[in-house]
């Protein structure tokens, strides 16, 4: 294994910190930390970079115990949620910099390598520019090309996505997976934003209280939540009782059927485009449906409605299913 984190413990207080942490990542891995605010995901990045010590536990990289080395001295770099760039120094300069300074290239070689990173983000011809010429799109780049152009085993990234607008957030994170596979890197990514994790981790790390809850590949977190915390976190869910179990079930997995005599009412329609929220009611309950495309033309509010649930959160086919407890 690349990375292995062996019962980390930091605590600031009794209800902050991480508490008996334990993973493994292995070389090209994509991982994602989940939570969130306050779960433990930026502290458990700041004790792999070693800019926190644990209390107790260890960290080791390709075999080698780093548990107590300073940030300079590990194989590892970190791209900041404010970027940490220089203000003062060009783009090229600032890619330059981690070079001359980790790496002990000398300027003229340095220069030339840091181009080669400033074209792998897309940015040639920015070069010789301020960074406060440069949109945040821009920055988030050039951060990224001088985390990349450290060569390190590890690279870090602490919520570097949350501070742009919605479109450029979606087009940078395909970029960021393109990059990540092309360049083969190891990355671990803090994030409390479920679609951001989804759509990019090999696996994920959902983490609630400083404790990793659960570890798993994108579709096993989704569809094979092992608490109703992680249910509830990545995803929506509907939580209702059926022969006396109570379950929870996605909104998309629930199909609609119109009848006459139909236990449940449409209350509530809204369009999203590719599909459409309803809210449906009987009695005591409420629940959320999605329906796909055209599928979502048939209903109108007031409808009557049977519903069929495709599957449950926990349901393998063999038996065993998510209960709510």
């Amino acid at each position: 294994m690349l990375l292995e984190l062996k019962g980390i413990t930091k605590l600031f207080d009794k209800d902050n910190g991480v508490r008996d942490f334990n993973l493994t990542v292995a070389e090209g891995e994509f991982i994602t930390l989940l939570g969130p605010s306050g779960c433990g995901k930026t502290t458990t990045l700041n004790l792999i970079g070693g800019f926190l010590q644990p209390d107790r536990g260890g960290i080791w990289i390709e075999g080698r115990d780093i548990t107590h080395l300073p940030p300079e001295k590990r194989p590892v770099s970190t791209v900041f949620q404010s970027y940490a760039l220089f203000p003062h120094l060009n783009v090229l300069e600032n890619v330059a910099y981690g070079i001359r300074f980790y790496r002990k290239e000398k300027k003229k070689q340095a220069l030339s390598l840091a181009r080669e990173y400033i074209n792998i983000v897309r940015l040639g011809g920015y070069e010789k520019s301020k960074i406060g010429n440069l949109s945040g799109g821009q920055q988030q780049r050039v951060a990224l090309a001088r985390a990349m152009a450290t060569n390190p085993r590890i690279m870090l990234l602490d919520e570097p996505l949350s501070n742009l607008d919605a479109s450029l957030r979606h087009s940078l994170r395909e970029e960021l997976k393109s990059l990540q596979r092309q360049l083969g890197i190891t990355m671990i990514f803090v994030t409390h934003d479920q679609s951001e994790a989804l759509s990019l981790s090999d696996r994920i790390v959902v983490m609630d209280k400083g404790y990793a809850i659960q570890i798993g590949t994108p579709r096993e977190i989704y569809f094979y939540p092992i608490s109703d915390y992680v249910a509830g976190f990545i995803g929506k869910s509907n939580i209702l009782t059926r022969a006396g179990e109570t379950i929870m079930v996605r909104p998309e997995d629930i199909k609609m059927a119109k009848n006459a005599q139909g236990d449940y009412t449409i209350s509530s329609i809204t369009f999203m485009g590719q599909h459409t929220e309803y809210i449906i009611s009987a009695e005591d309950t409420t629940l959320e449906v999605v329906a796909l495309g055209k599928e979502n033309s048939k209903f109108m509010q007031g409808d009557r409605v049977n519903v069929t649930i495709t599957h449950q959160l926990g349901q393998t086919g063999q038996g065993d299913r998510f209960f709510v407890p």
